[in-house]
């Protein structure tokens, strides 16, 4: 399993964000994910407009998963609606 961080942008209406972040979770969870740290970075404009947003919450998580579980993840986050944007980095320890 290698070191990842995750950056995600999620909505700014509170019941989307809860949903989007609750399955965000269950996804990384079925994917064997093991969360080592979350980190609430808060409420930002976005750089530009995405969705017919202009601002967003951003989460930073920094995760062990086994490689090849990153491309089901990608396609999964694509099908979440409640998820604005995200990213991963893999992290060289």
């Amino acid at each position: 399993m290698r070191k990842y961080e995750l950056m995600v942008i999620l909505p700014m209406e509170e019941d989307q964000h809860r949903e989007g972040r609750e399955r965000l979770l269950a996804d990384l969870a079925a994917a064997g994910a093991e969360i080592e740290k979350t980190d609430e970075i808060g409420e930002r404009d976005l750089a530009y407009e995405i969705n017919k947003r202009r601002r967003g919450r951003y989460v930073l998580f920094t995760l062990r998963v086994a490689p090849q579980a990153i491309a089901n993840l990608d396609r999964v986050f694509k099908l979440n609606a409640n998820l604005v944007k995200y990213l991963f980095v893999r992290i060289e320890v």
